[in-house]
């Protein structure tokens, strides 16, 4: 539907090479994790992972600024671990402990990372400044498989006054509420009021089927859903998002 390049997607979230070119430009200390598996890194056939095929570089490769945001792989994959990062250096830790080594900012490129095997649990990034002092942090956590829909606003949401317009963003999350950043279920999308579905979106560039169908496959395990009030006096309107196997999500737009 458009070019790969760009900050933001589709659905007006930040594609990991936007998170990248912060890093190059905020004044404010940020940190970005991304990952993805190396050619001939290992395990193969890894059900959560579709960036070995996206994206797989291999280890003698300048590190990508298109590493999304997952840390679900298959143990002992060898898997490259990028962060975006405006600190002087940075420490990576896995469960709590240091893997690697403490790396100071690349001057070349901009990108600190590192190659380590998988292992499911927490990964965070430390960034540090010069002296060693701690400035900012960012993690992933490895998730189970999809288990309900979860809406990143209030269960209540203000239509827009001027066109009447509200804007629903969701997330995917497993059963403990950590997002999964893989997931790909199709979303329905039902609605109960004098209002319509203006569109669902979730980002993907390779998706052409219609924008305005309510029914759309979530991208990276979101989705935003554009909903119109028909009219000043629509009052109470209700959303349903659906899908099989998942726990459903309702709002209500006033």
């Amino acid at each position: 539907r458009g070019f790969y390049s760009g900050l933001l997607d589709f659905a007006g979230f930040i594609k990991p090479r936007g998170y990248f070119r912060q890093s190059l430009w905020a004044d404010k200390p940020v940190a970005y994790l991304g990952t993805y598996a190396l050619k001939g890194g290992g395990a193969a056939n890894d059900v959560w992972s579709m960036l070995e095929s996206e994206q797989g570089q291999q280890k003698n490769e300048t590190p990508s600024m298109d590493a999304w945001p997952i840390w679900n792989y298959q143990a002992g994959q060898i898997i490259r671990v990028v962060t975006y990062t405006n600190a002087a250096k940075a420490r990576l830790e896995l469960n709590g402990k240091e893997v690697g080594q403490t790396k100071d900012y690349d001057q070349k490129n901009g990108i600190i990372y590192w190659d380590i095997p998988f292992a499911s649990g927490k990964l965070e990034v430390v960034g540090m400044d010069a002296s060693g002092k701690e400035t900012v942090r960012h993690q992933l956590q490895s998730s189970k498989r999809p288990s309900a829909i979860k809406v990143l606003q209030s269960e209540e949401i203000q239509v827009k006054a001027m066109d009447g317009v509200a804007q629903i963003e969701l997330q995917l999350v497993d059963e403990d509420g950590i997002p999964v950043a893989t997931a790909d279920d199709e979303i329905t999308c039902e609605i109960v009021g004098n209002a319509r579905l203006l569109g669902m979106e979730a980002g993907d560039n390779s998706d052409k089927s219609d924008y305005t169908d309510n029914k759309q496959r979530a991208f990276h395990g979101k989705m935003i859903i554009y909903i119109q009030a028909k009219d000043k006096t629509a009052g109470e309107i209700t959303v349903r998002l659906s899908s099989p196997w998942l726990k459903p999500a309702i709002v209500k737009i006033k």
